[in-house]
């Protein structure tokens, strides 16, 4: 059976907003402009047919469902699968300070070439277990669940490396952008952005 997926990246945070690097830090919230942005999200999709939405952990991802939700008035599903990049010593910094501080790690892990996909700060993850983790989750709701179309609250760095997993060029995903991905026959397929 054919599942698509729309995810979608969360509306504009405050450490968005401040220049801040988020990564698993639980203390960002929807800026006014990230609200409208969720809830542009939820017009778009209310003729998508969703049944169910998935949603990363964090505050700034959950308080977007709730919101796209006012359109779709469905459950909700907090999964783990889907939280952002753990970037670990540099969550909270500043983009400026992370530059002065650490150069060309910086550059090499903001790049999307997969040369650099197992390069990590202290005590966070590598993209590549970023892609791993997401295509397990995602994997198990298209071969297992009972859902055959499914949203996705979810984050920017988790998007840009599905893109990459899938053979696109990996890009930054603006804040609101949404996804359709395709799982049939046992294959995925990018549907674009929308």
């Amino acid at each position: 059976m054919k599942k698509t997926f729309y995810i979608f990246r969360h509306g504009q945070s405050t450490y968005n907003l401040a220049g801040r690097t988020q990564g698993q830090t639980n203390d960002s919230v929807l800026t006014e402009l990230g609200m409208k942005q969720a809830l542009e999200i939820g017009t778009k999709l209310k003729d998508k047919n969703i049944e169910v939405i998935l949603c990363s952990p964090l505050i700034r991802a959950k308080q977007t469902a709730e919101l796209v939700n006012k359109s779709l008035h469905r459950p909700i599903i907090e999964d783990a699968h889907f939280i952002e990049v753990n970037v670990g010593e540099i969550e909270g910094m500043h983009y400026t300070e992370i530059q002065d501080k650490f150069g060309e790690k910086y550059r090499q892990w903001r790049s999307c070439d997969t040369k650099y996909e197992d390069l990590r700060f202290s005590g966070g993850e590598s993209k590549k277990e970023v892609r791993l983790r997401v295509f397990e989750g995602l994997l198990q709701y298209a071969e297992n669940s009972q859902y055959s179309v499914l949203a996705v609250s979810s984050h920017g760095i988790m998007l840009t490396q599905l893109l990459i997993a899938l053979g696109q060029s990996g890009r930054d995903v603006p804040n609101g952008s949404i996804l359709c991905l395709s799982f049939d026959g046992g294959k995925w397929q990018i549907g674009g952005f929308m």
